[in-house]
């Protein structure tokens, strides 16, 4: 099952990013020539994905007219000028655009360079909706750039996650996964995090993930996009 749709976070304020984002909202912040938004969106055309909701809050025009030029994949605006609703509510509003069968999320902040087949790809053949409800993309410390809070989630050999609490032994979330809608069944309607259907899952035993190959990025202050550009250059080279 390869997904056609799926949801770009594109909402938060960026506010670790000031003063860029003082005028910008994050995911127009350029690396290496391109947008962090069009680095995601680039990867769901790639992977055939046909159609894109992308949430909007602050600065929000801009980025309506940035992907107005976009043909592929085609882009869904879902408005959330009048509040943030955090990870989980933005795709709870959204899901009416979304429709009824498993979709990617990626947040519009992080991007990767794949090494080998792309990860979207690897993401969706590994996806198995008989046994679970979410699947991630994931990444070792060693293979991201910018990233300094720890891990998320330790891998069983199935694939199955629970959470590393910070263990360096674990993995990072690299922003980017597979969903069943159905969770979302009764969900409130205001803010509130995707962490909390992850640990859902977990506790079901329907939380799984996939090991990333390539290099992980994430901008998350101005000083952090020098080593971005550098690192985008070297995986660049790499995959040469």
């Amino acid at each position: 099952m390869t997904p056609t749709t799926a949801m770009v976070l594109a909402a938060g304020l960026g506010k670790r990013m000031r003063p860029i984002t003082d005028t910008m909202p994050k995911p127009l912040v350029r690396i290496a020539g391109k947008t962090l938004l069009d680095w995601g969106l680039d990867s769901l055309a790639a992977a055939g994905v046909e159609k894109a909701v992308v949430n909007v809050h602050y600065l929000p025009d801009q980025i309506v007219a940035h992907v107005a030029g976009r043909r592929a994949p085609q882009i869904a605006i879902s408005d959330e000028r009048d509040a943030l609703l955090n990870s989980a509510g933005g795709i709870v509003k959204a899901l009416p655009l979304l429709g009824a069968e498993p979709f990617y999320i990626i947040n519009a902040d992080t991007f990767w360079i794949d090494s080998g087949q792309p990860s979207l790809e690897r993401l969706a053949l590994a996806w198995d909706s008989a046994k679970m409800d979410i699947l991630l993309i994931l990444t070792d410390l060693d293979s991201a750039t910018g990233h300094s809070v720890g891990t998320d989630f330790l891998m069983a050999p199935d694939g199955g996650l629970r959470r590393s609490k910070g263990d360096p032994a674990g993995l990072i979330y690299a922003g980017a996964a597979i969903v069943d809608p159905a969770i979302f069944k009764d969900a409130p309607a205001g803010a509130h995090s995707l962490n909390a259907y992850f640990d859902k899952a977990i506790a079901s035993g329907r939380l799984f993930g996939m090991q990333m190959r390539g290099r992980w990025i994430t901008v998350g202050t101005p000083d952090a996009i020098a080593p971005a550009e550098a690192a985008v250059a070297g995986a660049l080279k790499r995959a040469v």
